[in-house]
């Protein structure tokens, strides 16, 4: 017998504040298991109407799994955040697209019906964990030349890229990250990010017990000028600096997923349907061209088009990524269309979380938006991949059944958990 794949929904997304790693920021002394127990306990306080144990799984990314963001942080965070021991937890590693493979990873459980709700996110304490500490690649790698040197540093395929791609200078760059600033800047002012944030209690050396309520890293009032003269650390005369390329961060993120008659049986609110998904391989040199063939590849196994896409939240790891992916599929630097809340770059990357983070924001878009039928989360991700998520917007005039109270693939799974 042939099962029916089932309608996988979006319910809710929270993150922490982004930090700034290293013993400077806010994050210095709070441990990265802490982050992601504030996220899920936040996704609970949000959402009481759901039953604890009504959670099937919890799926946490973080991409280096040691000392306190190690340990199956899925399971072990599940216990932190109060969640009963016969909720289970696991752990995954996709670097930057963590958080994005945890939820489709959990999605496909929900979809094939071993789930009915899941909570799947990511973490990341770059000030604890830097990227690629405590890490030993196979020297075969480059003795045999599997792949270039340059793909084992992010910064140096970002400048790779720029060598594909001549039209993208450093002066269109650093125009897009000033951009990006500017838009995070009007998106806190006007009350718009802080929606999806949880606050988290602090404790700092120097400056004691604090409460992060905002990101770090965010530079508001940066300019093409502020940008101009910054260093190049990963070529001399590059064009890669620490303007236009996301920093290093600390923080989490968590979102709920479920079958969408569950979450209608149980009083929760769709907020997205998860159309498809796709991630690619691409050379490791030039990682940040992968949410190309990702996106192309979601696309055509939806039966979609890039004109179909009416919102897109794209990873903003470097800015040259993020314009590759325009210039491919002809879509301007300005177009507003594009990441309106600004991006990594001016909120910050702090890697395996990020994926939550853009489908969180999305979700936001698409009740502001309910012409947009269809948007896009997608992000670069290293050792040579992308990830693409395509989403429906449950406010638009051609949305299915799904969208509606009345949805009743689930209820059955509801009434027999709730019984």
């Amino acid at each position: 017998m042939t099962a029916t794949p089932r309608d996988v929904v979006f319910v809710d997304g929270v993150r922490t504040p982004f930090g700034k790693a290293g013993d400077k920021g806010m994050y210095a002394q709070t441990r990265a298991d802490d982050l992601v127990v504030r996220c899920i306990r936040g996704l609970l306080e949000r959402n009481p109407q759901l039953p604890p144990e009504r959670v099937d799984e919890v799926a946490v990314a973080a991409t280096t799994q040691t000392g306190d963001q190690g340990l199956t942080i899925g399971r072990t965070a599940s216990l932190l955040a109060g969640l009963p021991k016969s909720v289970p937890g696991f752990a995954i590693d996709r670097m930057c697209a963590g958080a994005m493979t945890a939820v489709t990873t959990t999605a496909s459980g929900i979809g094939f019906g071993a789930y009915d709700v899941a909570i799947a996110g990511g973490v990341e304490h770059m000030g604890h964990h830097p990227m690629g500490s405590g890490v030993d690649p196979n020297p075969r790698f480059v003795a045999e030349k599997i792949v270039d040197p340059s793909a084992l540093v992010m910064g140096a395929t970002a400048e790779n890229l720029h060598d594909r791609f001549p039209g993208i200078t450093k002066e269109r760059a650093d125009a897009y990250a000033a951009a990006s600033q500017a838009k995070l800047a009007a998106a806190y002012e006007a009350g718009k990010v802080q929606q999806g944030l949880v606050t988290m209690a602090t404790r700092h050396a120097e400056r004691g017990w604090g409460l992060a309520t905002a990101d770090e890293p965010m530079r508001p009032g940066t300019t093409v000028e502020d940008l101009r003269d910054l260093r190049t650390p990963f070529r001399p005369h590059g064009r890669v600096t620490a303007g236009n390329a996301a920093g290093l961060n600390d923080g989490a993120t968590a979102c709920l997923v479920a079958e969408a008659g569950t979450a209608h049986a149980l009083g929760l609110t769709p907020r997205m349907r998860l159309v498809g998904y796709a991630f690619a391989g691409v050379d490791p040199e030039v990682m940040g061209v992968g949410p190309v063939p990702a996106t192309e590849k979601a696309l055509r196994r939806a039966g979609l088009t890039i004109d179909d896409i009416g919102l897109f939240e794209i990873n903003e790891a470097f800015a040259v990524q993020v314009l590759a992916f325009l210039d491919h599929f002809g879509i301007a630097d300005d177009d507003p269309r594009v990441n309106p809340w600004g991006g990594a770059i001016a909120v910050g990357h702090p890697l395996a979380s990020s994926g939550v983070r853009l489908m969180t924001q999305l979700a936001a878009h698409f009740e502001e938006h309910p012409e947009v039928r269809y948007g896009l989360t997608t992000m670069c991700i290293g050792i040579g991949m992308g990830g693409s998520v395509i989403w429906e917007n449950p406010h638009h005039a051609e949305a299915g059944a799904w969208a509606r109270p009345d949805a009743a693939t689930g209820a059955t799974a509801a009434e027999e958990g709730a019984a």
